[in-house]
This record gives structure tokens, C-alpha cells and sequence, in this order.
């Protein structure tokens, strides 16, 4: 029995399908991955600090940038954690009296 060859459609296509209420659910896979936006920025840094950052780098065998952002990401994490949660000025009782 040969295989029939499924058209590959546009996504213009696949919008009018949808449009029309057709199931579109075939064209779509879910796997996929949410990218960020990213941002560069530069940073002066010492020596003593580029050598720790190196070290810890190689020990753990990844880059020195993926050592930042985890050291970076962990602090941030464990600075929201620990900040008090502010009033609202909506809230009456932060209101001054």
C-alpha cells in the first residue's frame, strides 16, 4: 500500500483551517522551548575574581558566563526570598496616621 504524501501547509493555511473550526491539532508537536529575551552587559571585575570565577568553572566544567548567571540567579532568588513583602498604598494600614 503506498504512502499518501501530506501537503505541507503554510501557516496562513493552517490559520484559515482554524479559523473555519477545522482541528489543526496534527500540525503542532508541543515540544518546543520558551526563549528570553537577552540582554548584554558588560562588568568590570578584578583579577582575584576572574580567577575564583575560572576555578569554579573548571571544577564544575561549564563556562565562566554559566557560572555567573547561576551565582547571579541564585543571590537574586535569595534576596526576593528574604525581602519583606511591602504594603500596598491601597492598604489602610500602611496609611500614615
Amino acid at each position: 500500500m503506498p504512502k499518501t504524501l501530506r501537503k505541507t501547509r503554510t501557516a496562513d493555511e493552517i490559520a484559515e483551517m482554524a479559523s473555519r473550526g477545522e482541528d489543526i491539532s496534527s500540525y503542532f508537536t508541543n515540544k518546543f522551548t520558551v526563549v528570553r529575551p537577552v540582554r548584554r552587559v558588560n562588568i568590570d571585575l578584578t583579577q582575584g575574581m576572574l580567577r575564583d570565577l575560572d576555578e569554579r568553572a573548571a571544577r564544575l566544567n561549564i563556562s565562566r558566563q554559566a557560572v555567573i548567571k547561576t551565582l547571579l540567579g541564585r543571590a537574586l532568588n535569595e534576596d526576593r526570598e528574604n525581602k519583606p513583602r511591602s504594603r500596598s498604598r491601597a492598604d489602610p494600614r500602611s496609611a500614615r496616621r
